[in-house]
């Protein structure tokens, strides 16, 4: 029998996306490549932890789940979250950012400032531009400030996100428009936190660094993994925690944190065989933004 691994997702480096192991391996991942991985009959997904530490009774987790964690290493994980909006007292330094996903998809949101944009590149942000910088609460502040009076939204579906990567305009500058309006509009709000430092407006953008030029369309997403199921194809395309494969079927999305918490053998050219979901014809689009 293969030997099974336990994958802890994509990570992005420098170099470009990789899948990363238990135990510090790192598989690269170039375009062309083939993934190919499955779930031996009989095996089960078990909670990943949290903060560091193993669960300490190795719970079973639903395969469609995200996070991979059962309640109370969830809870034990969002207990030290900046996103859950659990810490206050931090004393970091705090980007704003603005990231857009696709036509009539932006966000606002905030990073660590030493973590640089991998964030963006986490959250699979085609194109981005830093808003401002300072303390953690300013950044809240702000970011509210944006949500309040700009009408503009702190997450988007990845659904939405997947859904529209195969249409994305095709110039940087087109993909930059939307992020170039709502900055300026948002430094024209007034009530800025005063300690919070703005910049301008300097769009980065992701869609090389991704693949996304000339993506195939995709015909839907894994929507778990399950035992005695497999997936290969050829690597198309990476954003955020996914990737784009090309099988014999057409291109699927499989989102990397499904596979944490299962323990995954090798499945050379084997046929499409967890479950898919079609995509909608087009992406809910957030109303009320210009």
């Amino acid at each position: 029998m293969a030997q099974a691994w336990r994958c802890n997702g994509l990570r992005w480096s420098a170099d470009g996306p990789e899948l990363a192991w238990d135990g510090g391996r790192r598989s690269a991942l170039t375009w062309g490549k083939r993934v190919a991985f499955g779930v031996a009959e009989g095996g089960v997904r078990t909670c990943v932890g949290a903060r560091g530490h193993a669960c300490p009774v190795r719970a079973v987790v639903p395969g469609r789940s995200t996070g991979a964690r059962c309640e109370e290493c969830a809870r034990l994980d969002r207990a030290h979250s900046v996103a859950a909006d659990t810490i206050v007292d931090d004393p970091r330094p705090y980007h704003v950012y603005l990231a857009w996903f696709g036509p009539g998809m932006t966000k606002v949101g905030i990073t660590a400032l030493e973590r640089g944009s991998a964030r963006l590149l986490e959250q699979g942000a085609v194109c981005f531009s830093w808003l401002g910088i300072g303390p953690l609460m300013a950044a809240r502040r702000t970011e509210e400030l944006l949500r309040a009076a700009l009408r503009v939204p702190d997450r988007i579906p990845y659904a939405d996100k997947r859904a529209v990567r195969s249409v994305l305009p095709a110039s940087a500058a087109e993909r930059a428009a939307e992020v170039e309006d709502l900055h300026a509009r948002a430094a024209a709000l007034d009530a800025w936190p005063e300690s919070l430092a703005r910049e301008p407006c300097q769009p980065v953008d992701h869609a090389g660094a991704f693949g996304l030029t000339d993506l195939p369309a995709a015909v839907g997403d894994v929507t778990e993994l399950v035992a005695g199921g497999a997936v290969s194809g050829r690597l198309v395309a990476a954003a955020g925690p996914d990737l784009h494969l090309e099988t014999g079927g057409g291109v699927v999305v499989v989102d990397t944190r499904l596979m944490r918490g299962w323990g995954l053998v090798p499945a050379a050219d084997a046929e499409l065989s967890f479950p898919l979901r079609g995509f909608r014809s087009q992406p809910r689009i957030q109303e009320g933004l210009f």
